[in-house]
């Protein structure tokens, strides 16, 4: 539970205290970039230069749950279902949340190599 609440607010994976974002995610096609290091504690978010490459999965999952979701929701709320409807509310949903589904991916994804260290200690500069 306490990984899932880090994810939603955007912290990071090991001390789900620090910021793990540069800056928080904004609507219309502003670039998602992670930290060089954790805002709290000495944990290194990039481990290679092609790392975040692999969130592109979680992304995709993430969008077709979203679309998935949506479209069920259209379907039994409406008295008629339209195709074209469900598209275009699809479409302006994701248009919508892409940011944040972006960097919920990246964190998700880091989440599956970095874990939980609750007596991390706070980074000294």
């Amino acid at each position: 539970m306490k990984t899932l609440l880090s994810i939603f607010r955007l912290q990071c994976p090991c001390c789900h205290k620090g910021e793990f974002l540069e800056s928080p995610p904004r609507p219309l096609f502003k670039i998602i970039r992670v930290l060089e290091q954790c805002t709290h504690c000495p944990t290194r978010f990039k481990i290679e230069p092609s790392f975040y490459y692999g969130s592109m999965y979680v992304a995709y999952a993430l969008g077709v749950a979203l679309m998935l979701g949506v479209t069920l929701l259209y379907w039994v709320l409406s008295d008629s279902f339209s195709v074209g409807a469900a598209f275009l509310l699809i479409s302006g949903i994701l248009l919508i949340v892409s940011p944040y589904l972006n960097a919920w991916s990246k964190l998700i994804w880091a989440n599956f190599f970095f874990h939980y260290q609750p007596d991390l200690k706070k980074k000294t500069d």
